[in-house]
C-alpha cells in the first residue's frame, strides 16, 4: 500500500519509508548500495536446451525532475514522453525499432503486440488507488525492437521499464543486451539515483538495482516435490513463481524462478546469483527425474 510520489518523497518521508525498506530488503540503517552493469562470462545454463524455455531481465527506471507516475498529471506524462522518444530515434543495430502509443497505435498493430505479450495493461486496482492509471492510456506506450530482444514501456509503475530477454538459456548475453541499452539511455537521460538506496522507483520494493532477472524453467520431477524446490530456491537467495509471474499458476510444469534481493546487491551480483541457483536446480532436477 506504499507508494512514492517523487525523488525527494524518499527522504521527505524517511520515517515511514526507512523502517518498510529496512524489513522487506534487510538492508541496515548504515549499508550503501552499489551499482556495477558489468557483463558476466557464465557457463552454459542448458546446453542441451531441455529445461529453460526462456530468459528475461527488466530493470525500472525514473528521470530526474519528473514525478513519479501515481502522482504525474497529463502535461507531465506528454513531456515525459517527449523527452524519451527522441532516445529512441538514435537506436541502430540490434536496438533498432518501432514506438506503439496505447493511445493511437493501430487496433490491429495492438492486438498482434498484446498477443506477443509486448504491451501492458491498465494498472491492478493498487495502481488504481495509487493514481497510476490516471488518464489511461494517453501517452503511454511501448518501444520494441525489430527483433523482439528488447522492449521498453513509458510511463507504466514506473517512467521506464526496460526488458532484455531471449528464448534461450543465454543469461549472460541477455544482461550484456541490457547493460549496452542501460549505456545508451544514461548518456542522453538522467535518472532517479539515491546516495544510499541506488536507483530509486514508485515501489520501495523496487529500488536498489530495480532489477528482475527471471529464467522459465521446465522441471516435472520438482513440481511433484515443491518442498525440496523451495529450500533450493530460498538457499539460493531466489523467489519461485507461477508460470506468468507473481500470482499465476504453474502450468505445463514450467516455473518463473527469479532473484529476491534488488536493494544492497549490485546488478551483477543478482545475475552470478540467479546462474548459480538455476545450475542447482537442473543438477537436482536430473538426480529425481
Amino acid at each position: 500500500g506504499i507508494y512514492a510520489g517523487d525523488q525527494a518523497s524518499y527522504d521527505s518521508f524517511a520515517l515511514l519509508l526507512e523502517p518498510i525498506i529496512q524489513a522487506y530488503h534487510g538492508f541496515s540503517g548504515d549499508a550503501v548500495h552499489q551499482t556495477d552493469l558489468t557483463p558476466v562470462r557464465l557457463p552454459e545454463l542448458d546446453p542441451e536446451n531441455k529445461f529453460i524455455r526462456s530468459t528475461r531481465i527488466r530493470v525500472a527506471r525514473n528521470l530526474k525532475a519528473f514525478t513519479f507516475p501515481c502522482h504525474m498529471r497529463l502535461e507531465e506524462r506528454s513531456r515525459l514522453a517527449g523527452t524519451v522518444l527522441p532516445v529512441f530515434e538514435t537506436f541502430s543495430d540490434e536496438f533498432k525499432g518501432h514506438y506503439v502509443s496505447l493511445e493511437n497505435g493501430d487496433e490491429k498493430v495492438l492486438e498482434r503486440l498484446a498477443e506477443e505479450k509486448i504491451l501492458f495493461a491498465r494498472g491492478d486496482r493498487f495502481q488504481d488507488a495509487g493514481g497510476f492509471n490516471r488518464d489511461f492510456p494517453k501517452f503511454r506506450g511501448v518501444f520494441f525492437s525489430e527483433n523482439r530482444h528488447l522492449r521498453i514501456w513509458i510511463n507504466e509503475e514506473d517512467h521506464l521499464r526496460i526488458i532484455s530477454q531471449s528464448a534461450s538459456s543465454d543469461l549472460a548475453g541477455v544482461f550484456s543486451r541490457l547493460c549496452d541499452v542501460l549505456a545508451r539511455l544514461e548518456a542522453r537521460i538522467e535518472f532517479c539515483r539515491h546516495p544510499r538506496y541506488g536507483y530509486l522507483n514508485s515501489c520501495p520494493t523496487n529500488i536498489g538495482t530495480g532489477m528482475r532477472a527471471s529464467v522459465h524453467i521446465c522441471l516435472p520431477a520438482l513440481e511433484k516435490q515443491p518442498d525440496l524446490l523451495h529450500r533450493i530456491v530460498t538457499s539460493h537467495n531466489l523467489q519461485v513463481r507461477g508460470t506468468g509471474g507473481e500470482k499465476t499458476r504453474v502450468t505445463d510444469a514450467v516455473f518463473d524462478i527469479s532473484n529476491r534481493q534488488r536493494l544492497g546487491i549490485t546488478e551483477k551480483s543478482i545475475i552470478e546469483t540467479l546462474a548459480a541457483g538455476i545450475r542447482a536446480i537442473i543438477d537436482m532436477e536430473k538426480q529425481i527425474a
